[in-house]
């Protein structure tokens, strides 16, 4: 099976699995308890208005009699398919769902990076040095450390953080004789929702969104930090006494070239799905991240679409996050063909 070929089937087979996806979404949306128009109009609903909206919403024909189920789903595949998920009416009543996804998407995936990035400069190369070095108090430090990351859910370490920064200026005043407080030198960046993404090319401003978004990408990354760290070293363990070392040694080869080109691409194979795992970590911590620290991403955007009944809103974005993660599991298996050989297309 060539490599096109092979890709074709992932993006087949990636359809179904949307669709199942988003059928489960629609069930929870409109079969659920959440009633959009007493979101908009509140409780007092005034009985022409609600008509009215309920018409626009496609849940009652123009004689005013109920829309099957069956037409409304139809309905909502159809514009999911076409990119066409409607306006938002309780977040930004009137304004078009995906302009508002395209605003809030830039913040989500500056956090995103970041919080991957943190996690693959620090956990991986930790793991990987642990692994070189077991049973050391260097092994026995970062190994500890892994554990503890790990072992901290996001939200908890986000509230502890977000208090640690806000008490900054009473416990450096109290021990240090100067008021120092890091969330005014964090967050203070004169715009509220944090500085603008559209320049990074400028240092300036660069600098201003690294150390903003910094608390947050941390938190993020944490715990797949974590993991990369603990699998990683195992993964270094289990190589460095593998045959084929052994017989590259064997052959006189240096120790530098045997680590960097027998065991640590080999170690790196069991850490892809941990990797392509962030995204996940990202749909769901996002979410939890971006609210205690009052970040205007997807996440928190999903968040206010859910608890306020903005059912077009919701659905759209949660299409989004769906087709995201089916993406990153293609690109998981095109990073498995790329770090180890031996593995082919046929066999995948």
């Amino acid at each position: 099976m060539s490599r096109w070929n092979y890709f074709l089937r992932r993006l087949v087979l990636a359809v179904p699995v949307v669709f199942v996806a988003m059928s489960a979404v629609f069930l929870i949306l409109r079969a659920g308890p959440l009633d959009p128009v007493a979101a908009i109009l509140g409780q007092k609903q005034d009985p022409v208005m609600a008509h009215q909206i309920r018409l626009q919403l496609g849940i009652i024909r123009p004689d005013g009699s109920p829309v099957p189920l069956w037409e409304q789903y139809l309905e909502f595949m159809h514009g999911l398919i076409t990119l066409n998920f409607g306006q938002s009416w309780v977040i930004s009543r009137g304004t078009p769902v995906m302009d508002l996804i395209v605003a809030r998407a830039p913040v989500t995936i500056w956090l995103g990076f970041w919080s991957v990035m943190i996690a693959l400069l620090i956990g991986i190369p930790l793991g990987f040095y642990a692994g070189l070095n077991p049973n050391t108090s260097s092994d026995y430090l970062a190994s500890f450390g892994g554990i503890v990351w790990r072992a901290m859910p996001n939200f908890w370490l986000a509230i502890i953080l977000s208090s640690v920064l806000v008490s900054s200026q009473f416990f450096t005043e109290s021990l240090f004789g100067v008021a120092l407080s890091w969330r005014e030198w964090l967050w203070d960046t004169g715009v509220i929702g944090g500085p603008p993404l559209d320049n990074l090319a400028d240092p300036e401003q660069l600098f201003a969104a690294i150390k903003w978004i910094m608390p947050a990408a941390i938190v993020l990354g944490s715990s797949s930090m974590g993991n990369e760290m603990r699998i990683g070293r195992t993964a270094v363990l289990e190589t460095i006494n593998s045959n084929y070392v052994e017989t590259a040694r064997a052959k006189g080869l240096s120790g530098r070239i045997i680590v960097w080109k027998h065991v640590f691409r080999n170690a790196l194979i069991p850490l892809v799905p941990i990797i392509s795992g962030e995204a996940f970590l990202l749909v769901g911590g996002s979410v939890l991240v971006e609210l205690v620290f009052g970040i205007n991403g997807l996440g928190k955007l999903t968040f206010d679409a859910i608890n306020s009944a903005d059912l077009t809103m919701a659905g759209g974005i949660l299409f989004i996050f769906a087709v995201f993660l089916q993406v990153m599991n293609i690109i998981q298996d095109f990073l498995y063909t790329l770090i180890d050989p031996r593995i082919g297309y046929e066999q995948s």
